[in-house]
């Protein structure tokens, strides 16, 4: 006789379709049957944001019962990999059209091999969030440093990494990232200018612009200090953990220990960032080139230069890609492990 599982498997998969009609695009949900009004071009990728996530809050799951929705369906949704593995995360993905999002559980390696998907971070209000693993040490007992932090901060230029457009550049990225992590429940920001000295950004008004075209957000007034603005993207105003914990993600963002790069060029100092934000605790480190690339808003040549110039520097000690299973190992200088 065979044994019956402890519980079905639950599908969580959720998609709309932006279709095309006269005045702009209309939403189309096949799962509650919802249709819009004429939504232009920044307003309906917000739309579909918000549509997306009032779905996974009405139907949330303790994490015991969600599964990888792309292994139960053969792992069709991305070129073969690894296998799948790691925790179960949702992840947003769009088709190259950009008219068809869809929002799943996915396990971590899943995720990160399927093309135009991005790690949705957990909004769920008053959800529990799952505290990251301590570091190892000698007592057992003290967790790493940063480490909230560090996962934080990768988990939101996860998502940018979809949420802004392809040909984003590397410094208005830096820019999304501390405005999406400073952000209060109404999308509002205050950056104080010695913020914006610090990064290097105060008078560079064509970031500004390159958000403000992609609908991200509003443009700020620049002659009030400390900087005020509005985000417009929905999916990052109601997030988790609090402010305060997010501040201070936003803080390590622009030194991120043991990788940080003041005086640096954007472009180099976002591939640093993405680096430091994988766990410190082993000796070498192997994401997926696709992943980092994406994540650094390069393409795999752009990316493997960044990293050459990391060791040019001295801020990488060594690093490789496995062409075959498209790994990325690196090794930072014995002074900083």
């Amino acid at each position: 006789m065979r044994l019956a599982g402890a519980h079905a498997a639950v599908r969580r998969i959720w998609t709309v379709e932006l279709r095309p009609r006269a005045g702009g695009h209309t939403l189309i949900c096949p799962t509650c049957t919802a249709h819009t009004s004429p939504l232009t071009g920044p307003s309906a990728r917000s739309a579909v944001m918000a549509h997306l996530a009032r779905h996974a809050r009405a139907d949330a799951l303790p994490a015991y019962l969600r599964s990888c929705q792309c292994r139960m369906r053969g792992c069709v949704w991305h070129p073969r990999h690894r296998g799948c593995a790691g925790p179960v995360l949702l992840a947003l993905t769009r088709d190259r059209s950009g008219r068809t999002w869809r929002l799943a559980d996915s396990c971590a390696a899943c995720a990160a091999a399927t093309s135009h998907t991005a790690v949705v971070p957990d909004t769920l209000p008053g959800g529990p969030r799952p505290l990251p693993p301590a570091c190892p040490s000698p007592s057992g007992r003290q967790p790493c440093p940063g480490l909230p932090e560090r996962v934080r901060v990768r988990e939101m230029l996860t998502y940018l990494g979809t949420a802004l457009p392809r040909f984003t550049s590397p410094a208005a990225r830096l820019l999304a990232l501390q405005c999406a992590l400073r952000a209060d429940a109404l999308g509002r920001v205050r950056l104080p200018a010695g913020l914006l000295r610090g990064m290097r950004l105060r008078a560079n008004g064509e970031l500004w612009l390159e958000l403000a075209h992609a609908g991200w957000l509003e443009l700020p007034d620049f002659r009030a200090l400390p900087l005020q603005l509005r985000l417009l993207d929905a999916a990052v105003l109601d997030q988790a953990p609090g402010r305060r914990a997010r501040c201070r993600a936003a803080h390590w963002a622009l030194r991120p220990a043991p990788l940080a790069l003041p005086a640096a060029a954007p472009a180099l100092r976002l591939a640093a960032l993405v680096l430091a934000t994988h766990s410190p605790t082993e000796a070498e480190h192997s994401p997926d080139m696709d992943v980092l690339a994406r994540l650094c808003g390069h393409s795999p040549q752009q990316t493997r230069e960044l990293l050459d110039r990391l060791v040019t520097t001295g801020t990488l000690s060594a690093w490789q890609h496995n062409r075959v299973t498209d790994e990325v190992f690196w090794q930072l200088p014995q002074s900083q492990t």
